[in-house]
């Protein structure tokens, strides 16, 4: 029996919203979970959602998940080791070629708009990826998600404790609330098309950092303050004691995405979000407002190594 879709990274943030969406919208005949961990399987199966095991590591698990699978979505794996994700997502591409999946799904990153020049650490790893599905000759479309607001302590490296923030420089991103953007890409999926393009989804507006701070101060109450300093300032200052004891290199890495930024990386805006929700998507600041006004200590989990 045929499977309309496969959800890889089920569990995942993003992947555990596309297929909300589709749970809530669809015969449950037409989907399904998948997972790197079989621990997931009752999880899944106790809401009668069907599911398969798919580790990257593992050609034999994808080739048995992709059978008969009409569309998957591909979610690219976290690790920050790019020889070792490369081989990941060969094993995903060449599993979905050999069984016949009809349409690969993949989730990129909005850095560089609908370019390919960016510089960006992250985003050369989804550039390497979208040649990788070029190559194959499958039918795909990258989505290039726009940079995930509930993560912007990340990108600020503000904490609730925060008194002073230190960054390199500044510039204006597109910020896309991680849920909608959920939404909009299971609604893509199953409006189908955009054959081998790249497809850019965010909200309609942009902020800087310096407004991000302006914010946390005129929500919370608090009175942080941000300055800019040279590059080699920031990772020993960002470094020294990071409250979620996020190592050096870490913020050496960052450096890539700052720099980015600072150009406008992150700056472009396109409105296929808005067409596939039939409303506008909740911009950065109303986004930010509201999380603070829940809860004036938000945190994000990636600011902390535990």
């Amino acid at each position: 029996m045929t499977l309309k879709y496969l959800i890889a990274g089920a569990t995942g943030g993003l992947g555990s919203q596309v297929l909300s969406y589709m749970v809530a919208n669809l015969p449950s005949s037409e989907y399904a979970a998948a997972s790197s961990h079989e621990s997931n399987r009752k999880r899944f199966e106790d809401q009668g959602i069907s599911f398969r095991l798919v580790s990257y590591d593992d050609p034999s698990t994808l080739e048995a998940a992709f059978e008969d699978v009409e569309n998957v979505l591909f979610v690219s794996t976290n690790t920050f080791d790019v020889e070792k994700r490369a081989k990941q997502h060969q094993n995903f591409v060449d599993a979905a070629k050999k069984m016949g999946v009809k349409h690969v799904w993949y989730t990129s990153l909005a850095f560089g708009g609908f370019k390919s020049e960016s510089n960006v650490d992250v985003q050369r790893a989804h550039l390497m990826t979208e040649d990788m599905l070029k190559e194959s000759g499958i039918t795909y479309t990258s989505i290039r998600e726009g940079i995930y607001t509930d993560a912007f302590p990340l990108f600020l490296g503000w904490y609730p404790e925060s008194k002073t923030i230190y960054l390199p420089s500044d510039g204006p991103v597109a910020f896309t609330s991680r849920e909608e953007l959920g939404e909009a890409t299971a609604r893509l999926m199953i409006r189908g098309g955009f054959e081998k393009q790249i497809v850019l989804l965010t909200a309609q507006e942009t902020i800087t950092f310096t407004e991000i701070v302006e914010l946390i101060n005129e929500t919370t109450g608090r009175d942080v303050k941000l300055e800019f300093v040279s590059p080699e300032d920031y990772v020993r200052l960002a470094g020294t004691d990071d409250i979620g004891g996020k190592p050096d290199a870490f913020f050496q890495t960052l450096l890539s995405w700052y720099e980015g930024i600072s150009k406008g990386d992150a700056r472009t805006t396109d409105p296929l979000m808005k067409d596939l929700l039939r409303r506008e998507p909740t911009g950065a600041k109303r986004f930010i407002r509201g999380l603070l006004t829940q809860d004036q200590d938000y945190r994000w989990h990636q600011n902390y190594v535990k």
